[in-house]
């Protein structure tokens, strides 16, 4: 029998659908953006060099992060449609094989990449004024990854069946939490020694931390849509299997989305730690600004997969479409706001450098205007996975990325006399290209075809005969 929030998400007013879960999304991921924001600005009193260090590292954690994101984003997905098709035991099901793979894969690669974090600044070419607080930061995310990768599963299993409301709270918690402890860590109090960057990064793992453990606890005492026993933690074959080759394009893709920006960084750190720390503050503000895009397409994703599920794809394509035209119009008034304030924007970061506040101020001015085309470039991808079609969203990617940023970029900084002014326009011309051929691909209509409830009955079928042979039902 269906919810009543079940009802509004297959049968009520699409817009209204939308909004309600948009809007706790879009809250949570501005508080979660305080994080990066909280050090960025008690970083950015630490002067340039420490902006840049945590600039470079960004791109570096982020991509270690996406490698083991698709085991996420597949049982994110099947949740959801499994949601829609009204199969309660295997949204629990897909649940625990999904916490259980990410913690594994989580655990394998910030090791991995806590060995590696030397010769990855090595490979970047960092300063020397930026190298240690670099290293310091960036080890101590490689070690905190495995709650990044725990409680962002906990967020996107409860976007799946339509819980916002419970992520909000516990990431406003955290949130003030962490801006507390971050000038303690950083600038030290009383008995605390200065940890200087690297103290940004051990408030974040502590926070991070205390949200995995509420979301674990969560799941485990299933109020909120998804209940979890110890048992469903033993690992399935065929439902890993499954995930795998499911999740592979989107591993792939969020790889790419990562490796975009670290190549990025070669170009702009040859420019010095001037242009560094501008590509660094104008990054942080457009991934702000484009929350209220990435709440939208979240929604839009679970929407999607939830009516997909239940067989309704009609209703799937008009979800896609209206949040694709909010998506457009919120960050078309946002880009505008961004031109009229570009200088007091980077000002906030760092304030006491009027050449970083000049250079990130072109930087924003140059690429906001176009910002509009990133929601509705978002809005589309979303429904791409939501319907299963993870190599569309793929594809997308590595063609935004390798095939137009990069070498637009690589172009015109190191060919022509637009030099640093080069790396900025790259953007907005990616923007605009990919949007287009986002909205080509979506209404060729093909993605329509994806029904992974259907395309699982042998996952489905195997759970249902662990469940029954484990006496839970």
């Amino acid at each position: 029998m269906r919810t009543n929030r079940q009802k509004l998400f297959l049968e009520g007013p699409i817009g209204t659908a939308l909004i309600r879960l948009a809007v706790p999304i879009i809250l949570g991921n501005i508080l979660q953006t305080g994080y990066q924001l909280t050090d960025a600005f008690w970083v950015g009193r630490l002067g340039a060099a420490a902006v840049a260090a945590v600039s470079v590292s960004f791109p570096v954690s982020f991509l270690v992060i996406a490698l083991g994101a698709g085991f996420g984003i597949a049982g994110a997905t099947l949740s959801a449609q499994y949601m829609g098709a009204g199969r309660q035991d295997m949204v629990n099901h897909v649940a625990a094989q999904t916490m259980m793979m990410v913690t594994l894969t989580s655990a394998v690669l910030g090791a991995a990449g806590y060995a590696l974090a030397p010769y990855l600044l090595d490979l970047l070419e960092v300063a020397p004024d930026v190298y240690v607080g670099a290293l310091g930061f960036m080890r101590v995310s490689f070690v905190g990854i495995i709650f990044v990768f725990l409680y962002g599963m906990f967020q996107a299993l409860m976007r799946g069946v339509g819980e916002t409301r419970t992520p909000l709270l516990i990431v406003l918690g955290t949130v003030v939490l962490n801006f507390l402890l971050d000038p303690l860590f950083i600038f030290g109090w009383g008995p605390l020694p200065p940890q200087g960057v690297m103290g940004a990064a051990l408030a974040t793992l502590a926070t991070q931390g205390l949200a995995a453990l509420l979301g674990i606890a969560i799941f485990l005492h299933g109020r909120h849509g998804i209940q979890l026993s110890w048992r469903d933690f033993r690992p399935d074959p065929v439902y890993i299997q499954r995930a795998f080759f499911l999740g592979l394009p989107g591993s792939i893709e969020l790889s790419t989305r990562g490796l975009g920006p670290l190549l990025l960084s070669f170009l702009v750190a040859g420019f010095g730690t001037v242009t560094l720390a501008s590509y660094g503050v104008g990054t942080n503000i457009l991934q702000f600004v484009t929350i209220p895009a990435m709440g939208m397409s979240m929604a839009v994703s679970t929407l999607v997969s939830q009516n997909m599920g239940a067989g309704n794809t009609q209703r799937a394509a008009r979800v896609t479409i209206l949040g694709a035209g909010y998506s457009f119009g919120m960050l078309s008034l946002v880009g505008i706001l961004a031109y009229v304030f570009a200088p007091a924007l980077v000002a906030f970061f760092v304030p006491d450098d009027p050449d970083v506040i000049a250079d990130g101020a072109q930087f924003i001015r140059i690429m906001c205007l176009t910002w509009g085309g990133i929601g509705v470039q978002l809005c589309i991808v979303s429904a791409f996975r939501g319907s299963g079609n993870m190599l569309f969203a793929m594809v997308i990617a590595l063609l935004g990325q390798f095939v137009l940023q990069f070498p637009l970029a690589y172009i015109l900084s190191k060919h022509t006399a637009l030099q640093t002014s080069g790396l900025w326009w790259s953007f907005p011309v990616t923007t605009i290209a990919v949007a287009v051929v986002s909205v080509g691909w979506f209404a060729q209509g093909g993605w329509k075809t994806t029904v992974l409830t259907e395309e699982s009955r042998q996952v489905a079928e195997v759970a249902e005969e662990t469940v029954s042979e484990d006496g839970i039902r």
